[in-house]
């Protein structure tokens, strides 16, 4: 069983509650889960025709969103950073001593073959052992 565990939530997708649910049982019931959504804010040109305040609106977006996926589920405490995703999940596991990342991933296709997905690169990089789990 693993004492501190990630689960990196995409909140867009409808993995993170399946995700959760191996983390808790990784965990063993004594385990500490951490539920984390990286919101990776407009870069580069596109920022100059944006408002700050629809960039913010857009953070608090996915604030209330994940709040909202973690309704009802008791023993998760929930975490919102901004940066870059993969490389986020990376710097913040290895930061909080996490033993454990719980990723899910879509099923690839041919630009994930080429590119890598997120999930890919964190197995890649990770300084922790890493469980991947594949929608249906």
């Amino acid at each position: 069983m693993y004492a501190k565990i990630l689960v990196p939530m995409a909140l867009d997708h409808g993995i993170s509650a399946q995700t959760l649910e191996i983390a808790k049982a990784l965990s063993g019931g004594t385990g500490k889960v951490i539920a984390l959504h990286v919101h990776e804010a407009p870069q580069g040109s596109v920022l100059a025709y944006l408002d700050a305040d629809v960039i913010e609106e857009g953070f608090e977006k996915a604030r209330k969103l994940m709040h909202d996926k973690l309704a009802g589920i008791d023993g998760i405490e929930a975490v919102l950073i901004k940066g870059h995703t993969y490389r986020t999940i990376i710097d913040f596991a290895a930061e909080q001593g996490v033993d454990c990342i719980v990723i899910g991933s879509h099923k690839p296709g041919l630009s994930d073959y080429l590119l890598g997905s997120t999930a890919a690169r964190v197995v890649r990089h990770a300084p922790c052992a890493v469980h991947v789990h594949r929608s249906s």
